[in-house]
């Protein structure tokens, strides 16, 4: 009797359809492979809007855990292949990826329901031929042990290129922050990489905060800053708060970044990130489309959002402070943002620097005598940051670097800054949080004075 059970449960699985969670997944990795869409912007897209909040919520650990692991998911693929990985349909890969990493990484997920489904979405894509390939793949990985020993060789790794394996980074990129930081800073920076981030909030008041645990979100505090918090459990997306930008979801490095800025009667963000000032601000974004949702977002009468370029910023008026929170490489937010790992090049850091020096230099010339301007990227790379802080200064002697340490100390002394160890939040004159050795992205900013 037992053995005919089971054998009728294995009946129904097999006829039973894929899951909206794996054909969600499936269908956004195809989309960020193939359109260098990003996953986050995907996930929360219109598209998927009627995904449960269970199937929602498989198809972001499903999304974000293969793109997290897609050259170690890839390294496991490859051994039980009779074919080479590059010359596969991309949605075989992509079939193969979504069961490896359930095979590897998730214990809840049975693993022939893991590899049924994968097979399936094969033939969704209309790549029949290739299903007994794929099936005969899956079920050889299925057998193997789980990938959760990774996190403990990430700790023993003694050379940039053992951790870049085990930890799913390439190889360039993790020589870089060892170089720059050292091999034990590297490994905590790929250990946080790798790990689910933590949803860090602004909101406009305390009150908000209270309207928030009414409807069942569960928060903590801020680790860095005070007036921060974190979703702890519960849908933030689902109330009135979130949807009137009353609520912001911004990581709590970001958030220290615009305390930086301070105070002023007129304030110039090149790069669209107004925040909750109630100054008069003038917010550009490049993009048309980017500039429209902004506004919707930012209903405040003292906010002016327009569409234009932050390298030729076309007002003449002066301003008190200047935020360039410029386009970077992102490498500060892998957690959120683990497809930028596998798209971008060393080459590109140049591209990006000249970008970023034309954004800075074009924002000093719109400066007020006395007044600062807070140079910011997400980006641990060194091209992007201090490089271009210093290639600016040496053409625009009329500036002075602010040393940061100075500015975080008052936000300490105001209870505005909980974390205690300023000297690990500064780089010389710069302020530079690090993912793991800091609990949030990785932030750099630099404050310019006019003299």
């Amino acid at each position: 009797m037992a053995i005919a059970l089971e054998a009728a449960r294995n009946w129904v699985r097999d006829w039973m359809p894929i899951s909206p969670a794996r054909i969600a997944a499936f269908d956004i990795l195809l989309r960020v492979e193939q359109e260098d869409s990003y996953a986050s912007e995907l996930l929360h897209s219109s598209r998927h809007a009627d995904l449960s909040s269970a199937d929602h919520g498989l198809a972001t650990e499903l999304v974000m855990g293969v793109l997290r692991w897609r050259s170690l998911l890839d390294k496991h693929i490859a051994v039980r292949s009779a074919q080479k990985l590059v010359r596969l349909d991309q949605e075989v890969l992509t079939a193969l990826r979504l069961a490896a990493y359930q095979l590897l990484f998730l214990d809840r997920v049975p693993g022939r329901a893991a590899v049924h489904e994968s097979v399936e979405l094969v033939k969704r894509a209309k790549k029949r031929s290739a299903v007994p390939f794929a099936n005969a793949v899956l079920r050889k990985l299925n057998a193997v042990a789980t990938g959760h020993e990774v996190v403990t060789r990430i700790a023993s790794a003694q050379t940039s290129s053992e951790l870049a394996e085990c930890s799913a980074h390439p190889a360039w990129l993790v020589e870089r922050w060892t170089q720059e930081f050292g091999i034990e800073i590297a490994k905590q920076i790929c250990t946080y990489d790798q790990r689910i981030p933590e949803t860090a909030i602004s909101v406009s008041n305390a009150a908000i905060a209270n309207e928030l645990l009414s409807h069942n979100i569960q928060l903590s505090h801020g680790n860095l800053l005070a007036s921060a918090y974190r979703v702890v459990s519960g849908d933030l997306t689902g109330t009135r708060s979130f949807r009137e930008g009353q609520v912001t979801i911004q990581d709590e490095a970001s958030q220290l970044v615009s305390l930086l800025v301070g105070q002023g009667s007129r304030i110039l963000d090149c790069c669209a990130a107004p925040g909750g000032k109630t100054a008069r601000i003038v917010a550009m974004d490049l993009h048309p489309h980017r500039a429209r949702l902004l506004r919707k977002l930012v209903t405040a009468n003292n906010v002016e959002v327009i569409a234009a370029d932050a390298a030729r910023i076309p007002v003449t008026a002066r301003f008190e402070c200047v935020l360039a929170d410029v386009p970077c490489s992102g490498t500060g937010t892998l957690p959120r943002n683990p497809e930028i790992k596998w798209r971008l090049k060393v080459e590109d850091l140049a591209d990006l620097q000249t970008r970023q020096l034309a954004i800075l230099q074009s924002a000093m010339q719109r400066v007020s005598s006395g007044g600062r301007i807070v140079y910011s990227t997400c980006s641990l790379e060194r091209e992007e940051n201090s490089t271009v802080v210093e290639k600016a200064m040496s053409v625009d002697h009329s500036f002075c670097v602010l040393d940061c340490r100075v500015e975080l100390e008052r936000l300490r002394s105001r209870g505005e800054l909980r974390w205690e160890d300023i000297d690990s939040l500064t780089s010389g004159l710069y302020l530079r949080t690090i993912p793991g050795v800091h609990p949030c992205d990785g932030f750099f900013a630099a404050i310019l004075q006019k003299s």
